[in-house]
């Protein structure tokens, strides 16, 4: 990692996980293998605050740790890269393993449980379908109804989620980071 940590993917410790190393390698990692509209690829980093913002919205009263888990659902991408859901499914197993416990790692970095409790990980998986449905139609050339029959409709029309129009225009990398690393600060504090 570029902060001079040493992260073993395979048995990976909260003490090696830096969130600049996580806002640096989600800013660069692109949502739908990159092939969306605009000059810049919809990184993971942007995504990770759209669903951020998508949660509070549907969940206004969410703690901090419920918020900063919605956050850093999608983390161990730093290191593991996008890999589209059916593809994970196909992989067996071993890839989900890894991945879960990376994202272990990452939560007791930041003092928060292990695992999001079973509640709270279908309003964050529902949050992380409705970004997918609108980066879908918004980003990656979706009709509507194709959208719906891949993610769901979502229970937000865009025009209730503050910002929505900034939060689905692609942003530079450096934008992603540091809007990623102004997200996780302001709830933390």
């Amino acid at each position: 990692m570029l902060s001079g940590r040493r992260l073993d993917i395979l048995d990976p410790s909260p003490l090696d996980v830096e969130l600049p190393d996580i806002a640096h390698g989600l800013a660069r990692v692109a949502r739908w293998n990159g092939q969306t509209f605009g000059d810049y690829p919809f990184s993971v980093a942007q995504h990770s605050v759209l669903v951020l913002e998508l949660f509070r919205a549907a969940n206004p009263d969410a703690t901090p740790v419920a918020q900063l888990q919605a956050l850093l659902h999608d983390a161990p991408e730093y290191v593991m890269g996008d890999i589209i859901s059916p593809f994970k499914a196909a992989m067996g197993g071993n890839y989900k393993d890894v991945e879960n416990r990376l994202l272990s790692a990452i939560y007791l970095r930041f003092s928060l449980p292990a695992s999001m409790p079973a509640a709270l990980a279908k309003l964050v998986k529902k949050a992380d379908r409705e970004a997918a449905f609108f980066e879908a139609i918004h980003l990656a050339g979706f009709e509507d109804s194709e959208a719906r029959k891949f993610f769901g409709a979502p229970s937000l029309p865009a025009f209730d989620v503050d910002a929505f129009d900034r939060l689905i225009r692609p942003w530079p990398t450096r934008e992603a980071h540091d809007r990623f690393v102004a997200a996780f600060t302001e709830i933390s504090v």
